[in-house]
């Protein structure tokens, strides 16, 4: 296999008119190899609120609903490797809360996830600005 992984997208469901897998996976390649790691295994499932309701209930014990569940797979393989599932529900939510595209909302939580399998985190105020600042970061990269 050459260095680019087996970045791969999934629609459980859901359906996204336009999203160009292409261009979302050579940007994914570009943010990866930006922070200095190799592209491994990555899936991308899109789904349904009720979809990764139930799969934060079932592997997390949160009660919520939520845009993504990241699952990192190889935290001492050398590359970047991980599910990441991602509610379109509620990103079409999020995004006409806050007033913006679909498409950049949905830009930025695949970017979130990516950040997540770098090993950022958003549990305190300090990391989850530093990841705001990462995703603005790579989504001028995307533009």
């Amino acid at each position: 296999m050459d260095n680019t992984g087996n970045i791969s997208f999934y629609f459980k469901e859901v359906s996204i008119p336009g999203f160009s897998e292409k261009e979302i996976r050579e940007w994914i390649i570009k943010a990866i190899k930006y922070e200095g790691e190799e592209p491994g295994d990555i899936s991308f499932i899109f789904c349904t609120d009720d979809y990764l309701y139930q799969m934060n209930l079932q592997y997390l014990g949160h009660d919520t609903l939520t845009d993504i569940i990241t699952f990192d797979y190889c935290e001492e393989c050398g590359n970047i490797s991980g599910d990441l599932f991602i509610s379109v529900d509620r990103v079409r939510d999020n995004a006409r809360e806050l007033n913006l595209p679909f498409e950049e909302e949905l830009k930025r939580v695949i970017i979130h996830g990516v950040l997540h399998l770098f090993g950022y985190n958003d549990k305190d105020p300090a990391s989850e600005a530093l990841m705001h600042q990462r995703e603005n970061y790579y989504l001028t990269l995307q533009a």
